[in-house]
């Protein structure tokens, strides 16, 4: 939470309370999917292609145009499944989760230090849970095998759910921080010295 550390009080104050109910939202989504039994697979695909898409918009308008383009397109495509028939949107997870998975390990590879081991260590979980998916299906049935895909993808999404949170805690507390002191106007006391740095 480096970034939240070093977050003034002022621009807390304003921020926390999004990230509060964005994650109470998440962590509703999550419990949702997991509990529709029916319907769990379209509102989790639903929902993630429309943060697919809010992702995307800052990635092209920041000058990255090939991967905000891609990430748009892979949540249009998402949401476009979510309003189709419920067998599709199960089939759609079940591609989806794993190969979400390899996408942040990878990503996360390409980084150094700590983020690196980060990487390492979300590439032995798509390892595991693609292994886990696929002898699900050839075991048990595909059906059921996209049914624990849903259950990993709202573990995934109330996970993120959780450290917005967990962000939007740390933000209140910045946000409680007294504001720095300014320094006091220019007495003149440190002019002979070559000033203080104040202008005047």
């Amino acid at each position: 939470m480096t970034a939240v550390a070093g977050t003034s009080p002022e621009r807390a104050r304003r921020a926390w309370p999004a990230w509060m109910a964005g994650g109470a939202a998440l962590l509703g989504v999550a419990a949702a999917a997991v509990s529709w039994t029916g319907g769990g697979a379209r509102l989790l695909l639903g929902v993630g292609g429309v943060l697919a898409v809010a992702r995307a918009v800052p990635l092209v308008t920041g000058g990255r145009g090939a991967p905000g383009a891609t990430v748009g397109a892979a949540g249009g495509v998402a949401v476009a499944m979510a309003l189709g028939p419920a067998g599709v949107a199960g089939w759609a997870v079940l591609a989806a989760v794993p190969a979400v998975l390899l996408a942040g390990a990878v990503t996360l590879l390409r980084r150094g230090g700590a983020v690196r081991r980060s990487g390492q260590a979300a590439l032995v979980w798509w390892v595991l849970v693609t292994g886990l998916l696929a002898v699900t299906g050839l075991v048990a049935g595909w059906p059921r095998a996209a049914g624990a895909a849903t259950v990993v993808g709202a573990l995934g999404l109330g996970l993120l759910g959780v450290t917005l949170v967990v962000a939007a805690l740390d933000l209140r507390a910045a946000a409680a921080r007294p504001a720095p002191a300014r320094p006091a106007a220019c007495a003149g006391c440190a002019c002979s010295a070559g000033g203080c740095g104040i202008p005047r």
